[in-house]
C-alpha cells in the first residue's frame, strides 16, 4: 500500500468545517490511482477556531484517512526536527509538503529556511532512504500586498527552494518541486487572504495531483471534485 504523508501549516491542517486540500486530493486519487493507498501521519485533528487548538475531528467524510503532519502556525522550522520519527513510525513512502509562509513571517530568513529544508530532507531520508518528496513553493497571501519586504523574502526563498530541490534530488529518493497552483489568487481562492476556500483547496490539490501524475505516474490528471 502506498503511504502518503501531507506535511504543512494552517493551509494543510485546515479548520473545522473545511474539507481541506488533503481531502480533495484523496478524492481524486480514489478514482485515478490504480492501487491501494492511504494518508498517514502522527496527527489527525483539524484546527478548531473556537478553541484556537487542533481539537476538532469534524471531518465531512467518515471514510477519509485523517493522518497528516500539519499544524497551525508551523513551518519548516518546526517540522524538520519531527520528520524523521514521523516517517519511520508511519512508514511514509511519499511526502507532500507545503511550508514556508510561517517561517518567513515569524522565524527565519530565506537562507535559514532553505537550511531547514535540507535538514528536513535529510531527516526523512534517514528514516526511509527511498522516500519521495514533493514540495510546493510558498503560496503567497495578502501580506505581500502590504509588506514589500515580506514579498521579497517569499520570492527569494522560492528561488532558493528551487535550487535546493535540484541540489538534493536523487534517483533513489526523488525530490520534486511542484508548480504553484494554476491561477491561484488569494483574493478569490481564500476566505481571509491566507486560508483556502473550496476553490483554493481544489487548486492546491490539483497542483499536487498533476505533479504526481506527470512526474511519477501516480494517479491521473486532476479533475476537480
Amino acid at each position: 500500500m502506498l503511504r502518503i504523508m501531507p506535511v504543512g501549516d494552517s493551509m494543510t491542517i485546515g479548520s473545522a468545517g473545511e474539507h481541506t486540500w488533503r481531502y480533495r486530493l484523496w478524492q481524486h486519487l480514489c478514482t485515478t490511482y490504480d492501487g491501494p493507498f492511504t494518508l498517514v501521519g502522527p496527527r489527525q485533528a483539524l484546527h478548531d477556531r473556537t478553541t484556537d487548538a487542533p481539537t476538532s475531528y469534524a471531518y465531512a467524510d467518515p471514510d477519509f484517512p485523517r493522518g497528516h503532519l500539519a499544524g497551525w502556525g508551523e513551518g519548516w522550522h518546526h517540522m524538520a526536527p519531527l520528520i524523521e520519527e514521523a516517517v519511520r513510525a508511519h512508514r511514509a513512502d511519499v511526502l507532500l509538503v507545503s511550508l514556508g509562509l510561517i517561517d518567513l513571517g515569524f522565524y527565519t530568513n530565506p537562507e535559514q529556511t532553505a537550511d531547514n529544508v535540507r535538514a528536513f530532507v535529510a531527516g526523512a531520508r534517514a528514516a526511509n532512504p527511498r522516500v519521495r518528496t514533493a514540495v510546493m513553493p510558498v503560496v503567497t497571501n495578502i501580506r505581500v500586498e502590504a509588506d514589500a519586504s515580506f514579498a521579497d523574502q517569499v520570492h527569494r526563498f522560492n528561488d532558493l527552494l528551487a535550487k535546493t530541490v535540484t541540489d538534493l534530488d536523487a534517483p533513489g529518493s526523488p525530490l520534486l518541486l511542484v508548480p504553484p497552483p494554476e491561477a491561484y489568487d488569494f483574493h478569490t481562492d481564500t476566505y481571509d487572504g491566507t486560508h483556502p476556500n473550496a476553490d483554493g483547496e481544489r487548486r492546491i490539490a490539483g497542483a499536487f495531483a498533476d505533479a504526481l501524475h506527470q512526474d511519477w505516474g501516480l494517479g491521473g490528471p486532476y479533475s476537480a471534485a
